[in-house]
This record gives C-alpha cells, structure tokens and sequence, in this order.
C-alpha cells in the first residue's frame, strides 16, 4: 500500500482499501487483512437516543474478519502461551476465550513484531493492570486498558460501531441500521459472501469460516452482524478505568434474531468464556501516516454520550 493512499485516510477520506499484516513463524505463517477506517471525526450515531456510538475521532483499521481458530493455533505454534481456544475448528471463529486470553492473542501480534504490548497482563494471562495516565491511550478520550504505542488492539465499542455501521460518506453521523450497508434486514443464510447476507437466526447449527459469514460493511468488514458474538475492549460503562469490570458484546452469533439491531450489546465478565463468543482485531494505521494522526484538528474532538445498560450474554 503506497504512502499516498494510507495518508489520504490520515486526512479522512472515504475509499478503503485492504493491507495484510503477516505474524506467526515457517508453517505456522498467518496473515491478517485489514480494511481502513477513516472520515476521522464523525459523529456519534444518536438515531436511537438511548444509544450514542460510533464516533472516532482518528483513523485506524479493522479486521476484515473475525479472528478464526486457526490463528490460534499458529500463534501458539509460533510463541503465544497460557491460551486456549477450542469451541470450532480451522476457519471458524475462534471460541471458549476470555477477555484475558484475547488480549493476550493480542499482545502476541504486537511483541512478536516488535511492537509495545497493548495490554499489561500477568505472566499467566490470567488477570489485567491498568496502565498509568502517561502509559494509557488518550486519543478519544484516557482509555486505561490500551497501551499509548500499541500498533495492535481489541477494537473499542465506537470503532467496532463504526466499522460496523458507519456509511463512509465522510465526516457525518450517517449510519445504516445493519452491517451489511443497509437498513434492510439482511437475509440469513448458513455461509457465503452475498451482499445483504448474515449469518444469524437459526439458519445453521454452528458459525461459518470467518471468510464466508456474510456481505461486507461499507469499509469492508465481514460478519459484524451475526457468525460470532463479538466481545470488545471497552468496559460496560465506557470508562475502562477497572480491571475487572464486564466488557461490551456487540453484533449477535448464528442464532441471533438481529431485528432491532441497535439492541445486539450484551455484556460478559472478564473470565467469561462461550462458544458464541469470538472477537477481531483492530490497529492504528501504517507509520507513514503516524504525524498525520497527531493533528489537534483530529484529536480535539469533544463528545458526550448516554449510555445504558445492557442483557447478560447467552451462553
């Protein structure tokens, strides 16, 4: 990808693009595909007034998909320790992992390229430290679980919305009721990549591969509406500032009815594990772009949000 496009986004352009990031080691080799996510930002969706999502007021990427099985397995291969992943097989998501355990997946992705660790874990990945005001995220606002320098990073609630909803039409507040690009319903379907299809409502006994859940959102991410359950970074209340507070689930599984969609956020503690349960990966744009990004016309960006709470996640 040329350094020409990736600072076009910087600037918050609209047109995305695919860029593969390459991990594990010999056999073990995987790659990730990441679509970026720009318009840097946008506003809040409020169409729902009880919910208010989806503004970032900085560019980043996102998985294309969620993380499947197999990524597990290499990463083990390659390294990773003290995680387990075992509700599918091959390209299904990957299922049976805590909050802690996919940080840790996480922070394997960044150590073992050179990157600062998103996540300050214990040696066991059993448990969580917050990190110092001077260590901690703060574009946004201070987000106490991310590392400042981690390249990668479980997606927080307004950028796994975004990604998810968000029109790509520019700087707006612009959102379509699905993921798939529209406020039709999508049509459920067992697997496949047709444009307005999700995996949801019963159609099949159990997720598809992550490459075949369904049409893709306008920046081009697969399967945020329905496949996987997808548990994400951000603490229930939006503060992030507790170690051990329940974490945000957002976008339905296979069983999903997904009408209203607005109402798919659940919640699970940090040592919760189903198998609906999966997650993707999110990351910060490539270096070239990186004194873009510090702009204070990208950053100083203020917004308010009213939040609720939310339904305990099915197993």
């Amino acid at each position: 990808m040329t350094k020409t496009i990736l600072c076009a986004f910087a600037l918050g352009l609209s047109f995305t693009t695919t860029h593969a990031d390459t991990f594990g080691r010999g056999v073990n080799t995987f790659t990730i595909d990441f679509v970026s996510i720009g318009n840097a930002g946008n506003g809040d969706d409020v169409a729902f007034h009880e919910l208010a999502f989806g503004g970032v007021p900085y560019v980043f990427r996102m998985g294309v998909t969620e993380v499947p099985e197999v990524w597990i397995t290499e990463a083990t291969a390659s390294g990773l320790t003290n995680v387990r992943a075992g509700a599918w097989t091959g390209n299904q998501p990957a299922g049976d992992m805590t909050w802690i355990e996919m940080a840790a997946f996480v922070n394997f992705l960044n150590t073992s390229t050179d990157h600062q660790a998103a996540y300050q874990l214990n040696a066991s990945n059993t448990a969580l430290t917050l990190w110092s005001s001077a260590e901690a995220w703060q574009l946004g606002g201070e987000n106490l679980y991310r590392h400042k320098d981690a390249y990668y990073f479980l997606p927080s609630e307004d950028e796994w919305y975004k990604a998810a909803y968000h029109k790509n039409d520019g700087v707006t507040a612009n959102y379509w009721n699905y993921a798939t690009g529209s406020d039709s319903v999508p049509t459920a379907v067992a697997s496949g990549m047709g444009a307005g299809t999700a995996v949801y409502n019963n159609v099949t006994a159990f997720p598809a591969a992550v490459n075949d859940a369904g049409g893709l959102s306008p920046y081009g991410t697969r399967g945020q509406n329905g496949n996987a359950l997808e548990l994400l970074e951000s603490a229930l209340d939006e503060t992030n500032d507790q170690s051990s507070e329940n974490r945000v689930a957002r976008g339905g599984d296979w069983r999903t009815d997904l009408d209203p969609p607005y109402l798919e956020r659940f919640l699970s503690s940090t040592s919760n594990s189903a198998g609906s349960l999966g997650f993707r990966v999110a990351s910060v744009p490539e270096p070239s772009c990186a004194m873009l990004l510090l702009s204070g016309s990208l950053l100083a960006l203020a917004r308010s949000r009213r939040r609720t709470s939310s339904p305990p996640l099915r197993d």
